[in-house]
């Protein structure tokens, strides 16, 4: 079972190690924390937007933020204001995740439509180059969410929850993608990779939620049970060896709306937990 760090928050998500730190974005609150290793957090940007939003940063250290239902993709400059970082307008709302690779393409998925029509599939992925143009460079995709890019950044692994499966594609010279294909038929959330390969994603087994270590394939080679839903993860510490899981009081038998209600209006239920991995973080973010 997971140790609790931190508790308090409404649903954190788009969990990231940085600079020491655990980072977040706490939805609910239009916060981004970060969380020291003794559990204290402290607020670094106050975004303008409640849900959803991730954070990632580009290569000079500066931070992205996505402001999911106004459909903008922010910068924070060395005074703490947040700016536009590029023009993200034509892609509409309903952006969800942000990954940055080791070139510093930046990589947005959207399109998180909670009752797509029968056979539909509204999601995609758009490209940001470090020239500032913007395109969709994959589309089809069943309510993405979190995303990861191999050490060699060659290939992006995104989440497809809506169709229970983790999905890989190719990353080309220009950023572009193809080679679709199943990572794992497996459902998943926020996720990291680990320097064995493997991919930590938040879901379920018969006990009920836990976090799952997975194999290229679908091999689940560990859990790690959780007492209420994961949103994401991320792996950390000194050693790079800490898992850290965002979890909060989701029910699956209530619909997304009713949850996502409950969650930013009622009892803070969010909480980060910890637990030893057994391989360290590799990859982007």
């Amino acid at each position: 079972m997971c140790e609790v760090l931190l508790t308090g928050l409404k649903i954190g998500e788009s969990a990231r190690w940085h600079e020491g730190r655990l980072w977040l974005a706490n939805w609910g609150t239009g916060q981004v924390l970060a969380v020291g290793l003794d559990g204290t957090a402290e607020v670094m940007a106050t975004v303008p937007t409640t849900l959803p939003f991730s954070i990632d940063w580009l290569p000079d250290g500066r931070l992205l933020v996505v402001a999911g239902p106004e459909g903008r993709l922010l910068r924070q400059e060395a005074d703490g204001s947040l700016t536009d970082h590029a023009d993200l307008s034509r892609l509409g709302a309903g952006l969800n995740e942000i990954v940055v690779t080791g070139r510093g393409d930046i990589y947005v998925n959207g399109g998180t439509d909670f009752h797509p029509g029968a056979g539909e599939a509204p999601g995609f992925v758009a490209l940001v180059r470090p020239d500032g143009t913007v395109r969709r460079v994959a589309d089809g995709l069943a309510f993405p969410n979190g995303m990861a890019v191999t050490p060699d950044d060659a290939t992006l692994i995104v989440s497809e929850s809506f169709a229970g499966t983790l999905t890989a594609l190719d990353i080309r010279p220009d950023g572009t993608l193809g080679g679709r294909r199943v990572w794992a038929p497996l459902p998943g959330d926020g996720i990291v990779l680990d320097a064995d390969g493997a991919v930590w994603t938040p879901g379920w087994t018969e006990e009920g939620p836990a976090c799952l270590r997975v194999a290229e394939g679908g091999e689940v080679l560990g859990t790690v049970p959780l007492d209420r839903a994961g949103f994401a993860c991320t792996l950390g510490g000194e050693d790079g060896r800490t898992l850290f899981v965002l979890a909060a009081d989701w029910r699956m038998a209530d619909g997304f709306e009713d949850n996502l209600e409950r969650l930013l209006t009622g009892p803070e239920t969010g909480q980060v937990c910890t637990a030893r991995a057994p391989a360290a973080h590799a990859g982007h973010p």
